[in-house]
């Protein structure tokens, strides 16, 4: 057996032992430089929105707001008509979260467990899909959405814009082939001798196992909705049914019109939601990240 000298990281035991405080101090400064990057800019815009538009715009930036302005949360609310569009956001965002799920588990629990012919080929095909910018798709993608093929719709405007072209999600559909390939085959078989088919193996087996990486599918799923802007604002042309995302760069375009605090205050609101889903949630994404074994 091996001693604890012997055990190989990125700072050796000894090293540990002996400069224990330098090792704590450097960090904590690391810890406290990282936060600020990440932090500072969301404290910016917090109290960016607090301040009046003299100071913001002032050439001397106040890190503490000198004025005091947190009526403007509530004007932006009302003025930005930040309700509406925040339904409109929560109403796309739980649709793709449904068909995400929906065809991401039906197609990886097919690939991992009912074995298709040409199985791998098709999952081949879904993982080069990963390696195309998305940006290279968005031409195929919305004249698809403008003349869907063979019905010949036209869905712009309308929340299937959103909802069908995420529905089948190449990285989620690998994560999830993968934790399903993971079951023992034993706990299948019982099922099966107990008479249940396939669905039923699906519905009531691999889904209660599933828990951890379907929370962190449905998290990420969501997260990647409500922040999305860029196919939002090829196919939501109309003010009225736009997300936030795309509506607060629109009013931003008229910030002549708009006041600029008002706008940050806009912006406080639309991501206030996320982090609180990933506060809550945190734990089940480290837990679901971290959930590639499974004991027999």
């Amino acid at each position: 057996m091996s001693s604890n000298d012997d055990v190989r990281s990125l700072v050796s035991p000894v090293f540990f032992r002996r400069h224990r405080g330098l090792y704590f101090t450097a960090l904590t400064v690391l810890i406290v430089l990282f936060s600020l990057i990440f932090l500072f800019p969301l404290y910016w815009m917090i109290t960016g929105a607090l301040k009046d538009n003299q100071e913001i715009f002032s050439p001397q930036p106040t890190i503490i707001p000198q004025s005091f302005h947190p009526e403007t949360y509530l004007t932006a609310w009302k003025n930005l008509r930040i309700g509406h569009y925040f339904l409109n956001t929560l109403y796309y965002s739980v649709g793709v979260w449904f068909f995400q799920v929906l065809i991401d588990v039906t197609a990886a629990y097919a690939l991992s467990r009912l074995r298709p012919v040409l199985g791998k080929l098709v999952l081949a095909g879904m993982l080069a899909t990963l390696m195309l910018p998305m940006t290279a798709l968005l031409v195929p993608a919305y004249l698809t959405v403008t003349d869907v093929p063979i019905l010949g719709w036209n869905l712009i405007n309308t929340p299937w814009a959103l909802w069908l072209p995420g529905a089948a999600n190449a990285f989620n559909i690998y994560v999830l082939k993968r934790f399903f390939d993971q079951i023992p085959q034993d706990i299948l078989d019982a099922a099966a001798m107990d008479g249940a088919g396939k669905f039923r193996m699906l519905w009531s087996v691999v889904l209660p196992l599933s828990r951890p990486v379907l929370a962190v599918i449905s998290i990420l799923s969501i997260i990647g909705a409500w922040k999305d802007y860029l196919w939002p604002l090829l196919v939501l042309q109309d003010p009225e049914v736009q997300n936030l995302s795309v509506a607060l760069t629109r009013l931003a375009a008229t910030s002549g019109v708009v006041p600029f605090t008002q706008l940050l205050a806009g912006l406080v609101i639309a991501s206030i939601p996320m982090i609180l889903v990933f506060l809550v949630f945190q734990r089940s994404i480290l837990r679901g990240l971290s959930a590639g074994s499974m004991k027999g």
